[in-house]
C-alpha cells in the first residue's frame, strides 16, 4: 500500500480528512518515508510525502531513483528522504515496482 499525502510549507494544512495530526506522524512497520520533491525543486520541505513499502528499495527503478537522490541531496538528508522526481512519475514508478512484485494485481 502506498499512501500518498501533499506537503506544504506552513502548520496543518496538509493534514489528511482521514487520520489526524498524531497519527500521520506515525510510519507503519514495512514503510518508509520519502519526499517526492521535482527534480528543479531543491526546497528542503516542499513536495509529495510518500510511504512505501521498504520491499520496494531493491526494485531497480526505485533504486535508480534513489541513487539519483544520492548524487543530487547526499548521503546525509536531514530528515524525510527526498527523491528528485516530481510526485507523478514517482507514483509511476512505485506503481510498476508494485506490480512487478505482485503487490498488486494487474487489474487493480
Amino acid at each position: 500500500m502506498v499512501s500518498w499525502k501533499k506537503k506544504r510549507g506552513g502548520g496543518g494544512e496538509s493534514q489528511s480528512p482521514i487520520r489526524g495530526a498524531a497519527e500521520q506522524e506515525k510510519v507503519p512497520r514495512g514503510h518508509v518515508p520519502m519526499l517526492a520533491a521535482g527534480e528543479d525543486d531543491d526546497a528542503v520541505d516542499v513536495g509529495e510525502r510518500v510511504l512505501g513499502p521498504v520491499t520496494l528499495l531493491s526494485d531497480p527503478s526505485v533504486a535508480e531513483l534513489l541513487d539519483m537522490a544520492a548524487q543530487r541531496y547526499g548521503y546525509g538528508q536531514p530528515g524525510v528522504l527526498r527523491v528528485p522526481c516530481d510526485a507523478g512519475r514517482f507514483r509511476q514508478v512505485l506503481h510498476g515496482a508494485m506490480h512487478r512484485r505482485g503487490i498488486i494485481s494487474s487489474s487493480a
